[in-house]
């Protein structure tokens, strides 16, 4: 998800990925890699990004955390279930 959408923002801008892997002070490579899904972004990336691609941060940091959550649990038995009794205990911690 949050990989797509990098890639996306860089092909719109017009941005070679070894530009954008300097100026997030990274390896080229592994920039693909987590284009690609194959290596999780750090939340200090994703708050770069959003300034480099003039993006609000909240919309990428919750696509970034979604992405994470869904890699996390996607490969458990029962994913659906532990994400709804997470969110329930989210909900329980708001009150």
């Amino acid at each position: 998800m949050i990989g797509n959408k990098i890639r996306e923002l860089r092909e719109e801008n017009n941005i070679l990925l070894r530009q954008l892997a300097a100026q997030l002070d990274m390896d080229t490579a592994m920039l693909s890699k987590m284009e690609r899904g194959e290596r999780f972004f750090k939340k200090e990336d994703i708050v770069t990004l959003s300034e480099i691609f003039n993006q609000n941060s909240k919309d990428l940091l919750v696509l970034w955390l979604a992405d994470k959550i869904v890699k996390t649990i996607n490969t458990e038995d029962y994913p659906k279930e532990a994400l709804q009794m997470a969110l329930k205990s989210l909900e329980s911690n708001k009150e």
